[in-house]
This record gives structure tokens, sequence and C-alpha cells, in this order.
């Protein structure tokens, strides 16, 4: 597994006393498949995505990303884990206005210690491989929402992480495009052989999971989705 949260609990203080966001939670993640995580809002979605991405440490519980086990890992180990193990696609790309696809790209690279050449290389690569090369040059501004999806997509892919957490990568487009960044994110997982959490609203989207992880009041029920129609019956 590429990915495994085992027996996580995670809580936040809520006045006097204690709110429970994740109760007991265990999910495994191979490498080159892709768990679609749904629930109600306040469900603990996010919150499973923060302590997946080692974020935020679980009160009890343990991450294990690729073999290494978050427990005791201090602050920096944390953040040289993320970069080297953990791409992240956050909900809104943030891209900077200044840089091109291109440039947004080897920004990680540059980061990570690599070459000029080696980034570029890199970078091209996976601009091809989210079907941007054509554009490689463009900002931002001259970018559709979906296009600057997927370069946000081809971002956390550049230090070539093991485990990739996805956030609501559909959210502020229309069910057309939306449909194409899942396609285009489930087609990554395969080729890159990342182990893929999606978090999604959206249940239109959850045709090319291979495991879906339904997550209600921090309690999560996960298989695939005959699996899960048959435990609701």
């Amino acid at each position: 597994m590429s990915l495994t949260l085992t027996g996580v609990t995670l809580t936040y203080p809520d006045g006097g006393s204690r709110l429970t966001a994740l109760d007991q939670v265990t999910l495994d993640v191979p490498r080159g498949s892709l768990t679609a995580v749904v629930g109600p809002s306040g469900s603990g979605k996010s919150s499973l995505l923060a302590v997946a991405a080692t974020l935020v440490s679980p009160d009890a519980g343990t991450v294990t990303v690729d073999g290494t086990t978050t427990t005791g890992m201090t602050r920096g180990e944390l953040t040289d884990l993320r970069r080297r193990k953990i791409g992240i696609v956050f909900q809104h790309p943030s891209l900077l206005p200044a840089l091109s696809a291109r440039e947004q790209l080897q920004v990680m690279a540059w980061i990570d210690g690599r070459s000029p050449a080696r980034a570029r290389a890199r970078a091209m690569e996976l601009l091809d491989a989210v079907g941007l090369a054509p554009e490689a040059e463009r900002r931002p501004h001259q970018l559709s929402g979906g296009q600057r999806q997927r370069v946000n997509i081809a971002r956390a892919l550049m230090n070539d992480p093991t485990v990739l957490l996805v956030d609501e990568p559909t959210s502020a487009l229309d069910h057309e495009r939306g449909a194409a960044v899942v396609g285009l994110l489930t087609r990554l997982t395969r080729l890159q052989g990342t182990a893929t959490v999606l978090v999604t609203h959206d249940r239109g989207h959850l045709t090319g999971a291979d495991q879906i992880a339904e997550v209600h009041d921090g309690r999560l029920r996960s298989g695939t989705r005959r699996e899960l129609r048959q435990a609701c019956t």
C-alpha cells in the first residue's frame, strides 16, 4: 500500500469539549488506484484529506506514506516527506499570475533542487500528458478554468509523488469539464502509478474509481460501488 490510514481519530476543540472529525478511520490506497471520498458537507472529508497529507496530526492512529509511518516525525521531516512523496491538488489552482504554465511546474522542481534542463523536460512531459503542451507558454489569464485545473494537476505531479491527494477539483467547473478532469486524474493515476485520493461532492464522477469511501459523522465505510450498494440494502 502506498497510503494507509489505520484507526485514525481526529478531534477539534469545541467550547469546553472536543468535536470528533474522524472516528477510527482505516483506509488503504494502493499505488496505481484511485479512491473517491464522498459524503455530505461537514462529514469529515476535508479532515481526512488533511490528515492523509500530514498537514494535521491525528489524536490517535497512524498514517503511513509509501512505507514510512509519520508518527513522531518533526515538522521539518513532515515537510520533506510531503515534498518528496505527496502531491496535493487544491480546490482552487492558485497559479502564479506572472508565470507561464511551464514555469508553474518548473518552480516545483527548482524547490526540489533539480537542474533547469531536467525541470523543463519534466514540465513539458507532464503538460503533454494533460494535453496542454501547445499552451505551455500561456499565463493563467490566457487559460480556461479547466485548463488551469489541468496545470494544477500537472504541478502536483512534478516531483514524482507516490501519493496524490485531490480536493474537489470540479467544484468550479461545469459537468462536462468536470468529467474530463476526473477522467484525466484516473488516467494519470494509472500512468504515474500514484495512490490517488479524490474528495468530491459529485457522485456522477465516480465511474473510474477503484474504491469509494463514504464518510458520515467522521466514520468511514469503503468498498466498490457494488459492495456499498449491497451494504445499504
